[in-house]
This record gives C-alpha cells, structure tokens and sequence, in this order.
C-alpha cells in the first residue's frame, strides 16, 4: 500500500536538524539556480555521472519557501474540492497529498526534494511519460511511477532515473515520478532511518 505524505505516520517520524546549509546545484544540473542542502546536492552530482553516456539529470525544482508551499496545496485543494463536492477535510487532505505534501512534512520545504527528469546532449527532456508535475487528473494516474499506460521508452528511462539515484540513497515518492528526496521525515519512513534529517528552513540563504 502507497504510504501518502499525508499519512500520520509521516508525521510522526522525529527530525534531528543536522544544519546542512543551502546550496546552489551546478548549472549544468539545476540551469535555474536550484537550491537544495548540501548533502543532497552531493548525491545528485554523483547520480548524474552514473548515467549512460548522452543522458543528463536536469532539476528543475529544490527548495521551496513555505509561503509558495501553502499556495500550491490552496490551490490545489480548491481544484478538488470542486471536483469533489461534500468531500470531508481529512479525505480532501488525502487526496491532496497525491500530489503536494502538507506543509509541516513537505520535503521540498526543508531543502530535501528535488522535481528532475532526464535530458538529452541537447538539453532536451526525454520522455518519462508525462510532463514534470502532471497532476493525477492532468495525466489520469500516468503520473505514479509504476503506472500502467506509458511507452516502452518512458518506462525504460524511468527504470535508468531511479537506478541512479536510488544508488545515492534518495527514494522516490510514488505518485510523481519527478519527486526525489534525502533526508526528510518520508525518506526516514521509508528507508527505516530513525529520523529526519533536515527540518523546514524560513528562508533561501545558501551557502
């Protein structure tokens, strides 16, 4: 079963902030300038000199502040509140979490996700099978990473994206196959760590 970062269980892991600073990924990796804490950064580099000759990782978001956090799971929750008339608070909650993580759990908000796919020599995305960030409605479910109904080549380069970086120690969360994170309360339940690394941070100052 799918654990949702919803999931009270999510909630209750520990974090122990280990301090790890902000930082900026190589252009190379993040052309818009991503931020993401320092060990994470250190992983994507290694993860993206495993790939196959020609192929590139390309992040395309990191660390998000928590103003832009809230935004997101507003917006989105309005969009399935109207879809869903008379849905109760927890399973609308539920259900938003699909696709954007509470705001006390969200990875991106501690500097610990990153949203990547894979480019070619060109700089040109690959196919994995749906846009980056694709809602479940937008892609009708293609964009869990398991899903049914994407092509050989999308399921192939899906298979190369999470060899790399699982390699590294990121784990992917299972509704986006662009969301990769370290270090968060997910990966700790996930992985069996016996807490989080990093906590929520209140501001973008790298390093």
């Amino acid at each position: 079963m799918t654990i949702l970062l919803s999931d009270p269980r999510v909630r209750a892991v520990p974090v122990v902030e280990c301090g790890e600073p902000l930082v900026r990924l190589p252009m190379d990796l993040a052309p818009a300038g991503v931020l993401v804490r320092a060990g994470l950064a250190d992983r994507l580099v290694a993860a993206d000199r495993l790939l196959p000759a020609g192929i590139r990782l390309r992040v395309v978001e990191g660390f998000r502040p928590l103003e832009a956090q809230r935004a997101i799971v507003a917006a989105y929750g309005a969009e399935l509140a109207a879809l869903h008339p008379g849905i109760g608070e927890q399973a609308l909650e539920r259900l938003t979490s699909r696709f954007v993580a509470p705001v006390d759990v969200a990875p991106h908000v501690a500097g610990a996700a990153v949203d990547l796919t894979l480019v070619d020599v060109c700089g040109d995305e690959l196919d994995l099978g749906t846009p980056i960030d694709a809602t479940p409605e937008q892609s009708d479910g293609r964009c869990w990473f398991a899903a049914a109904g994407i092509g050989p080549d999308a399921r192939a380069h899906r298979t190369v994206l999470a060899r790399v970086l699982r390699s590294q120690g990121l784990v992917n969360y299972p509704t986006e196959w662009w969301h990769w994170s370290h270090g968060d309360r997910y990966w700790a339940l996930t992985t069996g760590a016996p807490h989080g690394l990093y906590g929520p941070l209140a501001s973008a100052v790298a390093a």
